[in-house]
């Protein structure tokens, strides 16, 4: 699988742990920056991210900042990102089969090496479950191509 790989300063040191796990386990890595703990602006990895994965470049995406949450929150500005936001094995498995996520993002001063290795392992082992997912899925992206932001309401069973 090819892997677009980005984070910032915070999350440079997990993202290189990350990334050669990534290539011991036969992925093919994209590594999109930083390459130093020098300090840079995370919107911009994550954005690099985001485009790699929805321009096809990538299969899947993987973010790391400091808390996972900024870089996230920039990938998912590109329209057909689903980046979510993981601190563990459960909800990184959860991100990609309930919300058929893209890009994870992990947290390099929140999540340790170890749960960040099982954590994306279970991401990337994860399929979208479709069903009742799908549905949800596709009201995501129709926020992003609505253009207002907003989706009619409609009260759905589960």
């Amino acid at each position: 699988m090819r892997i677009a790989v980005g984070s910032d300063h915070a999350g440079y040191v997990l993202k290189e742990v990350l990334a050669g796990h990534l290539r011991e386990l036969g992925h093919e890595v994209e590594d999109l920056g930083t390459h130093s703990e020098e300090p840079v602006d995370y919107p911009l990895y994550g954005a690099a991210v985001g485009r790699a994965v929805v321009g096809g470049a990538a299969d899947l995406g993987l973010c790391v900042c400091g808390t996972g949450m900024g870089i996230g929150i920039a990938a998912n500005k590109v329209d057909g990102v689903r980046a979510a936001v993981a601190h563990d094995v459960t909800t990184a498995h959860l991100a990609r089969q309930h919300n058929a996520a893209n890009v994870l993002c992990l947290g390099g001063r929140i999540v340790g090496t170890e749960v960040a290795k099982e954590s994306l392992e279970a991401f990337l082992a994860a399929s979208p479950a479709g069903g009742r997912h799908s549905r949800r899925v596709e009201e995501i992206a129709e926020l992003e191509t609505s253009g207002t932001g907003v989706v009619a309401p409609q009260v759905r069973g589960a």
